[in-house]
């Protein structure tokens, strides 16, 4: 048995979910002609009541065309340093729409209204332009951490004051939503674009979804085929987004369980110097001062137990939904013998 926390985009099709995709109509996407794919777009922007929607083949798509939509080159985005979109998108928002970026010093990953609207440059010819604002949740490198709508309601009217556009990352959007318990309705209408993975805790093998009005996405769909995102019989991997959208969300509440229920057990280890908040599927801890992060995953790895050193001194676990009570069993011994 090996017990994979490295992260939730290493699940597998179930065979529920393979049995969709080898049924499913397909056509030529490119055209618009592939009938799931059309299905699953129509579905996901009714879910979040945005307009429109457009398959792609990953997240760091979906956001990259997001601030290419919304932005002109030379101008400013503003996003906590943390952001998936300026730590793991390969400079993206430079190579791709030509602009810089304000980091925000934020609280585990998550920016508020105030330090949004200190981050506005004037009106001033030697300052980039303020564009857009983004902001991810749950946030990845916050251990999973969740904006509470109100202040995302806060950032939205300082966006729409000082006409900004607001893009969220929300790649597992979802365990923010049953955490939470909250809404996709009320994400739909504060902003202008979303990106949601299927990928990772919903167990879709590949993709996510832009949303957003209809004229952003006929020019996201533009600037898809540019980006080489243009892809033909999709409708094979849009049934596994589908299936995973009618399936996959309420049974997240298991994932939060099991972090949770592991994370009681870190926090009593020997080897355990501190913890971030466990609020849904992640887990990140600082291992003591005279420990290295790689040496406990070592460790792990020789119990058939696979984690991520993010930093250091820091390790990351991820749960999802080929993590079965048994592993989470199997994995708490082992961690209560290191």
């Amino acid at each position: 048995m090996i017990v994979d926390f490295r992260s939730d985009t290493v699940t597998k099709p179930s065979p529920a979910m393979l049995e969709a995709m080898h049924s499913a109509p397909v056509g030529d996407d490119v055209f618009g002609e592939d009938p799931t794919v059309n299905t699953l777009e129509h579905f996901a922007a009714r879910l979040f009541t945005k307009e429109a929607a457009l398959f792609c083949p990953s997240g760091t798509m979906t956001n990259q065309i997001a601030i290419k939509c919304h932005t002109q080159p030379a101008e400013e985005v503003i996003c906590d340093r943390q952001s998936h979109v300026y730590q793991y998108e390969g400079g993206g928002i430079a190579f791709n729409a030509g602009c810089q970026v304000k980091l925000v010093e934020g609280d585990r990953g998550r920016i508020n209204a105030p330090q949004v609207e200190q981050s506005i440059n004037p009106d001033d010819i030697h300052k980039a332009k303020s564009s857009l604002v983004s902001l991810e949740n749950t946030s990845n490198r916050g251990g999973g951490s969740c904006y509470d709508v109100k202040e995302i309601e806060n950032i939205k009217a300082v966006c729409e004051k000082n006409n900004l556009k607001l893009h969220l990352d929300g790649a597992r959007l979802f365990n923010a939503l049953v955490a939470r318990k909250e809404t996709a309705v009320e994400y739909g209408r504060l902003f202008d674009s979303i990106s949601i993975c299927l990928s990772k805790s919903l167990g879709a093998p590949v993709g996510s979804l832009l949303l957003g009005k209809k004229d952003f996405i006929q020019k996201a769909r533009r600037i898809r085929k540019i980006f080489g995102g243009g892809m033909r019989q999709a409708g094979y991997l849009a049934a596994a987004g589908l299936y995973a959208l009618n399936n996959n969300i309420t049974r997240l509440e298991e994932d939060h369980k099991h972090a949770k229920y592991i994370a009681t057990l870190l926090q009593k280890a020997n080897f355990v110097n501190s913890m971030l908040p466990v609020e849904t599927n992640i887990i990140i801890f600082e291992v003591k001062p005279d420990i290295k992060a790689r040496d406990i995953t070592e460790k792990l790895r020789a119990k058939n137990i696979l984690a991520v050193p993010v930093a250091e001194r820091q390790i990351r676990f991820v749960f999802h939904l080929d993590i079965t009570p048994k592993m989470v069993d199997y994995a708490g011994q082992v961690i209560q013998q290191l």
